[in-house]
């Protein structure tokens, strides 16, 4: 199903190989240019010289589903004219053959794989996908104007529950600022936590941030759910923050919301790994002091202090990859 102005992005992605697609389609109020499969781009005719450079991608794993119906629906609204889009946008569907098995991924987790991760895994199916993004993002950046803000929003859900259902994760700054601004936007868009990462990553927020100068964010947006099952209402704070964003509206500003920064990594070195929490535990949970978190061996990973907590515990990773996170509370 050639992509048109009629089609169905998530659709088109779904069904095309990079084959099928027309290389550019000009419409009434904008041109597009596909760059392969869940790779668009969209420019207004009428740009200011200013403009926003935004990268939106969901699906990085294919069992998130929510922001993908999101972008979709945001997609066709620009595409039918009910939008007017006032950016430069690149709009990615990360993973469409996870997507198409609403399967997290085939071989290996693809947001480990960013930053030049994928050299270390070729022979994973995600790495040549992974190369090809990290591509697709930094030729959008580098032909943005020099003045103009770069953003990149990666859109995700979490496999578990969480006592922040909304929160965002700010990439490794090296010596850069965090945008102070970007975060009350967040906040304006129901996030309710932020965390502050303490390392570099393999992830695709990092390597925007990094390598493409980026003010770049993962955001984890509610549970994974199946196509069909996601009740969009849960994300209307976001979808709207997007919306308002495109259009160049003003922007609604709230109060930072609670920081946290990245301490230190549960690493999974073998398979004698073990995870000494509930398997249904919610993500930002309070360690008590002195509680023996994980232990993997010799190896042993004792909560300290009272304030830290755990995000992403995932003990079915494979050996050298992160079972979870322990973070603290940081002051605004």
């Amino acid at each position: 199903m050639p992509f048109t102005s009629h089609a169905d992005f998530l659709s088109a992605t779904l069904a095309c190989t990079k084959t099928d697609f027309p290389a550019r389609s000009t419409l009434t109020q904008l041109r597009l240019t596909w760059h392969g499969p869940g790779i668009l781009e969209l420019t207004p005719h009428a740009l200011a010289q200013n403009a926003d450079q935004v990268l939106i991608s969901a699906g990085i794993h294919g069992n998130e589903t929510a922001p993908v119906e999101v972008l979709n629906a945001i997609l066709n609204d620009i595409i039918a004219g009910r939008l007017m889009l006032k950016v430069r946008l690149l709009a990615i569907l990360g993973h469409p053959e996870a997507l198409q098995r609403g399967e997290r991924y085939l071989d290996y987790d693809m947001n480990r794989l960013f930053a030049g991760a994928h050299r270390q895994h070729a022979q994973a199916r995600e790495a040549a996908r992974a190369a090809e993004l990290e591509h697709a993002a930094e030729r959008f950046f580098a032909t943005s104007p020099a003045s103009a803000r770069r953003l990149h929003y990666d859109l995700h859900t979490a496999i578990r529950d969480s006592v922040f259902e909304k929160f965002a994760i700010v990439p490794f700054m090296h010596q850069r600022a965090c945008d102070s601004e970007q975060l009350a936007w967040l906040a304006g868009c129901d996030v309710e936590a932020i965390l502050l990462h303490s390392a570099p990553a393999a992830t695709f927020s990092y390597h925007t941030s990094f390598h493409c100068h980026a003010s770049a964010f993962t955001l984890e947006l509610g549970k994974a759910q199946p196509f069909g099952q996601n009740d969009l209402s849960r994300f209307s704070g976001i979808a709207q923050g997007l919306r308002q964003l495109l259009a160049a509206q003003a922007p609604k500003l709230a109060a930072c919301p609670p920081l946290f920064r990245a301490k230190y990594n549960l690493v999974k070195h073998s398979e004698a790994f073990r995870l000494n929490l509930d398997a249904q535990v919610e993500n930002f949970t309070l360690l008590p002091d002195g509680y023996l978190i994980a232990e993997d061996g010799a190896t042993r990973y004792v909560a300290q202090g009272g304030e830290e907590r755990i995000l992403f515990p995932n003990p079915g990773v494979k050996p050298g990859l992160r079972a979870g996170i322990v973070i603290e509370p940081v002051a605004a």
